[in-house]
């Protein structure tokens, strides 16, 4: 009886670690207000979009033009995917982010904050975090 009693103990305080992270799906205002990213299921992950650019910049380019596969660089940057393979891992979502400004794709994490996105890209030990706020 004791060993179950021990048993359950620590199934229980274990039990917040194996959590579902928060739902991030719908759409998000990128940090800076820059774009509209949508969130939805592709396949058995999650993957996000560009769906809509706030903020024009003339002086940036329309196509990801930095895109490392020169098939890739005449396509818009509107409607790019920059988030792909998202999977549940413990409180939030690991996957990929695409970054057109750089032509580079980082490991990633996404972790909700009520309506608010932690979305953090990393390369090697080197991460950065974003808030993104929800776009209604």
């Amino acid at each position: 009886m004791k060993a179950f009693v021990a048993f359950a103990g620590a199934a229980l305080a274990a039990a917040p670690a194996l959590a579902a992270p928060a739902p991030v799906t719908g759409r998000w205002l990128t940090q800076g207000g820059k774009a509209v990213v949508e969130i939805a299921p592709c396949g058995q992950h999650l993957c996000g979009r560009i769906v809509r650019i706030v903020k024009v910049d003339p002086s940036k380019p329309k196509t990801d033009v930095n895109n490392p596969d020169a098939a890739q660089r005449a396509r818009p940057i509107l409607g790019i995917s920059i988030l792909s393979a998202f999977a549940p891992a413990n409180d939030r979502w690991k996957g990929q982010i695409y970054d057109p400004e750089s032509g580079r794709t980082y490991r990633s994490e996404l972790r909700r904050e009520g309506d608010a996105l932690k979305v953090k890209g990393c390369f090697g030990p080197f991460c950065r975090t974003q808030d993104w706020t929800k776009a209604g």
